[in-house]
């Protein structure tokens, strides 16, 4: 399958570390700088607390964020547009931002049933369901083993594991598994930014960079958790299943993202029928942050036609 490419106006960068952007990261039931409610509550799931917030109404749509991630790192300009049309939640997953971190490692599968036990906790039969990079993951596997639970499919950056998979370059992933030892969490925020943003977005965007700095040091994922996590997604794989999948999906990937390579996304819609394949030109790993107006536009059409 060809993908769709879309070339977006690149999102105007907001000043960073205003009060209300703030604000918005952590506050309940106060009124966002985009006009959205959001409301924080904890929920006990599969013997562990996981931190989950609420925006909107209507459809229910569940997000899952990725490896080392969590709520704060979907972004307001990203989730206002869903929260106009949808009820959005999104949580931490285990071992990430303020959910329990409980001993590892942490499978795919796991995470999957804990995505199930969100969505038993909100009365939730069943839900859209979108899922970022390892998120993305996660929401494979719900789909499969879980197929009753999910209406649309949203894969955004992500791959199907396994040796189909096609990896990142040795350079990127030398850098996904340096060592922190002896830097700061700044430190640490700032060299993910190369894997997250092409170099010339990052130069044209100073005041982004520093606010994702800004998020990523709200709850940082802790050493171990991370190791957890990762070991989790290198042991799962779901290419020989995907051909069971009967979800309509839409995949999106980014052409210059350097950690989950476009062709993964190519993978998937040659294996996933009833799918749609959307890349956005020059867009990296963080697309989201990057042009928020072009994909919530095209995630609502899908998830509404």
């Amino acid at each position: 399958m060809l993908p769709m490419v879309m070339r977006p106006e690149v999102a105007p960068s907001r000043g960073a570390g205003s009060s209300t952007d703030r604000e918005w990261a952590y506050s309940s039931g106060e009124e966002a700088r985009y006009g959205v409610d959001v409301k924080m509550n904890e929920a006990k799931i599969n013997g562990i607390k996981i931190h989950y917030r609420e925006y909107g109404k209507g459809e229910p749509l569940l997000l899952i964020m990725g490896l080392s991630a969590n709520v704060d790192w979907w972004g307001e300009e990203f989730l206002a547009p869903l929260a106009e049309r949808f009820h959005v939640v999104a949580y931490d997953n285990r071992g990430a931002g303020r959910s329990d971190k409980p001993e590892g490692p942490y499978p795919i599968p796991l995470m999957a049933a804990d995505a199930v036990g969100m969505m038993d906790h909100l009365g939730w039969e069943s839900a859209h369901v979108m899922g970022a990079s390892m998120g993305g993951m996660i929401a494979q596997e719900l789909a499969l083993e879980y197929p009753e639970r999910v209406r649309r499919l949203v894969l955004l950056c992500t791959n199907c594991g396994g040796s189909e998979a096609v990896p990142a370059s040795p350079e990127v992933l030398a850098m996904l598994y340096a060592p922190h030892k002896g830097m700061s969490e700044e430190d640490i925020a700032r060299t993910s930014l190369y894997l997250l943003f092409p170099p010339r977005y990052m130069e044209e965007n100073p005041e982004k960079m520093d606010e994702f700095v800004k998020d990523f040091l709200i709850a940082p994922i802790e050493p171990q958790c991370f190791v957890w996590q990762i070991t989790g997604v290198t042991m799962w794989s779901c290419h020989s299943r995907l051909a069971d999948l009967r979800h309509p999906t839409l995949i999106m990937a980014g052409s210059e993202d350097v950690l989950i390579p476009p062709e993964n996304s190519r993978v998937l819609a040659e294996a996933i029928p009833n799918s749609q394949l959307v890349e956005i030109e020059g867009a990296g790993h963080g697309f989201q942050a990057m042009f928020p107006k072009e994909m919530t536009e095209r995630i609502i059409s899908f998830l509404e036609s």
